[in-house]
């Protein structure tokens, strides 16, 4: 479990392909902050751009600090950003003690959007994101959203027939620290609904069929 506050930035430094076939996934290594593993040991859950991953090795005496994490060809197929070099957000997993300083977050992605817009208004920035029609019930506004791994709140809501265009401001703290400022228009960006919201509509939907 997670609650979408980023606790480092991490660097995907190594893509390894598992095997020579669409049926294998990768094998990635990740480089992150010094002393942000000195917490962590295998086994551990570390969420990657908000898809929970488990680390299978990790060195946090190195120069670079580094772990490894194993990526199946099911996830690579339903995720972003996890199969090339580059920026992510890495959230540990959480424990009974911790602050809940985002939302209830488990780190499984519910479907993939596309930026369609991402400008600086004020001392602030306006991003928006097109979520698959599948997702629209569960997107409210001031409700809450992951994208990639970090805690936001839905400012707008657009309905249409391809799907629903989200509006969500992020405030410079955001941006400068976590992934996200490196989003631009046609990336694509895991999203993971709200955890209360899905049982709601499952709770609606069996009394409705009952």
């Amino acid at each position: 479990m997670f609650t979408g506050i980023v606790t480092g930035i991490g660097h995907i430094a190594q893509v390894t392909p598992m095997g020579d076939s669409a049926d294998h996934g990768n094998r990635l290594t990740l480089t992150c902050p010094s002393a942000y593993l000195e917490d962590v040991g295998l086994g551990d859950s570390i969420a990657i751009n908000g898809a929970c991953m488990t680390v299978t090795s990790l060195d946090a005496s190195a120069t670079a600090p580094y772990f490894t994490v194993d990526v199946s060809a099911e996830s690579l197929d339903k995720t972003a950003c996890l199969n090339a070099l580059g920026t992510v957000n890495l959230e540990k997993a959480l424990r009974a003690n911790d602050r809940l300083g985002g939302h209830l977050v488990s780190g499984h992605v519910d479907g993939l959007g596309e930026v369609t817009h991402f400008t600086q208004v004020g001392e602030s920035w306006e991003l928006r994101i097109q979520a698959p029609r599948s997702l629209a019930k569960y997107l409210a506004y001031k409700g809450s959203i992951t994208v990639n791994g970090v805690s936001l709140t839905v400012n707008r809501v657009a309905d249409s027939s391809e799907g629903c265009e989200i509006s969500i401001n992020l405030i410079p703290h955001t941006v400068h620290n976590t992934a996200l400022h490196s989003l631009q228009a046609g990336t694509k960006v895991n999203l993971e609904i709200d955890l209360i919201a899905r049982y709601v509509e499952r709770m609606l939907s069996s009394s409705a069929a009952s």
